[in-house]
């Protein structure tokens, strides 16, 4: 591990499965468009990502010292694509947690593609498909906060919403190909879980990643906002359904399911 956060193109030449671009707009805009000539398993990276995108249609800021990078996963189950979020999310914690040993157990998954640390936002994830019959490809887009100064990058509270980056609690922060590399390993096995079996057509990947996604719910318990396109919905974060749909308690007793949507929620006093 190295305390520096850029990669030089004069280190030794780089895996076959990386796609270093020195500046881009999007690693998921320039992977979708170069989708054709992309395959399983093959990472979009750039240390300068100059206009981010997060979900729903959200900005997503990339001052210097956010990794940001893009990985192509295929043959997922048109029915599995909303899960692949979530399971992104798991990479991303174990990924982290395996290069930094001190923060193992700490990392929280904020339903359905923010990674936590001590409740802050340290990672977010963006996940779009294309699908052709039963079977998708999916862009899985990664922002993590490394080694950001969000000060001197004129990111202040309301803009970054309590973010939070791995130099603030480590010193030592993995170099970008150690993470890409760890990244890259657990995505390809939560794609590998979803991926249906020969002999049924089924897929079992979700109930084996369920156990890790319940024990890493940040949302459990609290008071929550659900956004949808149409609406709001107040309630009290219930857990997670055997279907990857995040389930909320509402004050007269009912549980709802959401497949997707916007969290508001207030953390220890934070938005």
């Amino acid at each position: 591990m190295s305390t520096s956060f850029l990669m030089s193109r004069s280190q030794p030449p780089l895996p076959i499965w990386l796609h270093w671009l020195e500046s881009c707009p999007s690693t998921n805009s320039w992977a979708i468009a170069h989708l054709p000539q992309l395959q399983h398993g093959d990472v979009v990276y750039t240390p300068q990502q100059t206009a981010g995108r997060g979900q729903h249609g959200r900005v997503w800021h990339s001052p210097p010292g956010v990794l940001t990078a893009s990985f192509v996963l295929e043959h997922i189950p048109v029915a599995q694509l909303p899960v692949i979020s979530l399971g992104a999310g798991l990479s991303v914690i174990y990924a982290v947690e395996d290069l930094l040993p001190s923060l193992q157990g700490t990392l929280r998954l904020k339903w359905s593609n923010d990674v936590l640390l001590n409740g802050r936002k340290l990672a977010g994830i963006l996940c779009e498909a294309t699908a052709s019959g039963t079977l998708g490809r999916v862009v899985v887009g990664i922002g993590l906060n490394c080694r950001v100064d969000f000060e001197q990058a004129g990111l202040d509270i309301s803009t970054i919403g309590q973010a939070i980056s791995l130099h603030q609690v480590s010193p030592l922060v993995p170099d970008p190909l150690l993470l890409l590399d760890r990244l890259r390993h657990y995505l390809l096995q939560t794609a590998g879980l979803l991926k249906p079996e020969q002999n049924t057509g089924e897929s079992t990947g979700l109930t084996a990643l369920l156990p890790a996604l319940r024990s890493r719910n940040a949302l459990l318990g609290h008071t929550i906002i659900v956004e949808t396109g149409s609406e709001q919905v107040t309630g009290q974060a219930a857990g997670i359904s055997d279907r990857g749909y995040l389930l909320l308690q509402l004050p007269n007793g009912e549980v709802r399911s959401f497949v997707s949507g916007h969290i508001l929620w207030n953390h220890e006093g934070r938005s």
